[in-house]
């Protein structure tokens, strides 16, 4: 009896020994049952210091450095980290119709290494976050730092946890920033508690749609963008109303919004927790557009030029029965041209003869007559950066009217459209320098000065400076969208250029 227990004694110590050398959570009497599982499932092929050897090799393998390290093929890793966002509880049915229907909750944990997306279920996850009934407070906050256990998978953006533990420790730090305000670059899924600020690029409009319960709910978007990039919002139910307040080029504060997918793209959701709020402060977005120039069958690009033609907007009827609409204009920058066609409600965007327009998101298909074309569909933002036209005035009055109608009948007809009549600018108020004799014969020769914007060539050349456009005989070559200033003598509102610069 004293040499069996002296020999367990040593063997006991043994096993301690490699446990003394591990730097792990699990208590030594868990590792010590392991062990004797270990040797039972081998069937005396390794004696129990082996086993513990192996043990401790597991063990090894789960713990690691940081959330960099983890991989999909590990069988469980256990490692600390942050909470920085929590997403919200989910309700599923199983496919077992007996069983009763289970939960979930997505959260973001990071530490000095990276971030990653775990998931945790059923009572844990209620656990973390509370009941839907607000009958049980959630345990979990952001800020939190957790020890988790759990078994990595590839998701939807990469790596994520499936989680199996789960515990807070007050104690350990980690050191990671959990912001107050994001940025678009720093957007990943499943994020939520997200307060985001930006400039409004474009505004849908509110769509309706049965749900399966056979209520209605209602949905819009906005599309903003911040210096690092631009990311469509989604605004649902009482929210989506909001789109009828915003407008394009303001700055708003997205406040509580969570991250989804859609197409392989990341975009921000704002429900009923969520709020977008005007913000009286400048947000700055640069796009990176693509030379129009240079584009390719098959590209999504963004691109951004001025307008040099316009088309109505036409309507037509889809397979399904319902009602479509198009409108398509063309732009053009230094390296070319191309045609838009701008789809959906899109089709109703406020866009003129010399506006700066930017399309994001466009998709480059083959069009009419083998040339290129630019399809702006509901993926797509359409953004006027600068307004070329007139619609910047006060008031439309009819001579501004005249003068747009004559612009896009200029696009369209070229010099015809400013024949019979004199171009928009003949007239007295138009131009406001023509004088008359006792015969009504115009007083030639009188030296005036306009800046604006080319909205056609040929000659004689249209220029548009917002409210008023002059016809101007040159022989420099001018392109499309192109500002300029012209001084020369004025003679029935045509100014014959003495100088262009």
């Amino acid at each position: 009896m004293r040499g069996l227990a002296l020999s367990q004694r040593i063997l006991m110590g043994v096993i301690a020994d490699v446990y003394d050398d591990l730097d792990t959570d699990v208590p030594l009497e868990e590792f010590q049952e392991a062990v004797e599982d270990k040797v039972e499932q081998m069937g005396g092929l390794a004696d129990e210091e082996t086993a513990a050897m192996l043990i401790a090799h597991e063990l090894k393998d789960e713990e690691v450095n940081g959330i960099a390290d983890i991989e999909p093929g590990m069988d469980e890793v256990k490692f600390l980290g942050k909470i920085v966002s929590i997403g919200e509880l989910r309700e599923f049915e199983r496919d077992d119709e007996d069983a009763e229907d289970g939960y979930v909750v997505n959260m973001e944990v990071a530490d000095s290494t990276g971030r990653i997306r775990i998931s945790m279920w059923d009572q844990q996850a209620i656990s973390a976050v509370g009941d839907p009934e607000g009958e049980q407070y959630g345990q979990l906050d952001v800020g939190d730092v957790l020890r988790i256990a759990g078994r990595p998978k590839d998701g939807y953006n990469g790596v994520e946890v499936s989680v199996d533990k789960a515990e807070p420790d007050a104690e350990a730090e980690v050191d990671v920033e959990v912001l107050d305000v994001y940025r678009v670059e720093d957007l990943t899924l499943g994020l939520s508690d997200v307060n985001l600020k930006g400039k409004i690029l474009d505004v849908g409009t509110v769509r309706t749609f049965d749900r399966d319960d056979g209520s209605e709910g209602r949905v819009s978007n906005i599309a903003v963008g911040d210096p690092t990039g631009r990311i469509r919002v989604t605004m649902w139910d009482e929210k989506a109303d909001r789109v009828e307040d915003l407008q394009s080029g303001t700055s708003v504060e997205i406040v509580d919004g969570y991250v989804k997918e859609r197409d392989g793209s990341l975009e921000l959701h704002v429900g009923s927790r969520g709020a977008i709020e005007p913000l009286d402060e400048d947000i700055e977005y640069v796009p990176e557009t693509t030379d129009i120039g240079g584009v390719e069958i098959g590209q999504t690009v963004d691109i951004a030029g001025a307008v040099i033609e316009t088309d109505e907007k036409r309507t037509f009827d889809r397979d399904d029965g319902s009602q479509g609409q198009v409108r398509n204009i063309r732009l053009k920058d230094e390296s070319g041209d191309i045609r838009v066609a701008l789809w959906g409600d899109k089709a109703d965007k406020e866009i003129d003869l010399a506006d700066q327009v930017l399309v994001t998101d466009a998709e480059i298909q083959d069009g009419w007559q083998d040339d290129l074309e630019a399809s702006g569909g509901w993926q797509s933002t359409v953004s006027v950066l600068e307004s070329g036209g007139g619609g910047d005035s006060p008031a439309d009055t009819p001579t501004q009217t005249t003068e747009r109608e004559a612009e896009a009948a200029a696009a369209a007809g070229g010099l015809s459209a400013f024949e019979d009549g004199g171009s928009a600018g003949d007239t007295e108020s138009a131009t406001g320098s023509e004088s008359t004799d006792d015969s009504g014969a115009t007083d030639p020769g009188e030296v005036v000065e306009f800046t604006g914007t080319v909205v056609q060539t040929g000659n004689p050349v249209v220029l548009d400076n917002g409210s008023e456009t002059r016809s101007v005989e040159t022989n420099d070559n001018l392109r499309l969208g192109e500002e300029v200033t012209v001084r020369g003598s004025e003679t029935d509102g045509t100014i014959d250029a003495d100088e262009l610069f």
